[in-house]
């Protein structure tokens, strides 16, 4: 992990950004947080190194926590999971504001906790 910016364009920063923040859509739309960077990295995994980069690894770490929610969701039965999964939406959020900050910024981002599924 670099936390050097380097000289990436801002069309790059632009998409790597929307790409962490499109994840926010599932709050509105079913998987919209899976959705949301799945597409970016679709349109512009060829084109475009930075944003491959960031909006798969913002998909790996969205893929991630949907695991930790329904871990939590399992575990509300033993009255572990209520404050488990508040604890895993606030983390979600704070890290992916984090990492769109960095996208912004040129500087590849590193969820922390995440599990690795597309490489």
């Amino acid at each position: 992990m670099t936390n050097q910016p380097n000289q990436v364009d801002p069309e790059s920063r632009n998409w790597a950004m929307i790409a962490h923040l499109s994840t926010f859509s599932g709050y509105l739309i079913p998987f919209g947080n899976i959705i949301g960077p799945l597409v970016v990295w679709l349109m512009k995994k060829d084109e475009l190194e930075f944003v491959n980069d960031q909006a798969k690894e913002a998909l790996n770490f969205q893929i991630s926590i949907l695991i930790y929610v329904i871990v939590s969701a399992v575990l509300i039965l033993l009255l572990i999971g209520i404050p488990l999964l508040i604890a895993v939406l606030v983390f979600d959020l704070v890290v992916t504001i984090m990492a769109a900050i960095k996208a912004n910024e040129g500087i590849r981002y590193r969820y922390p906790l995440k599990i690795t599924f597309i490489k």
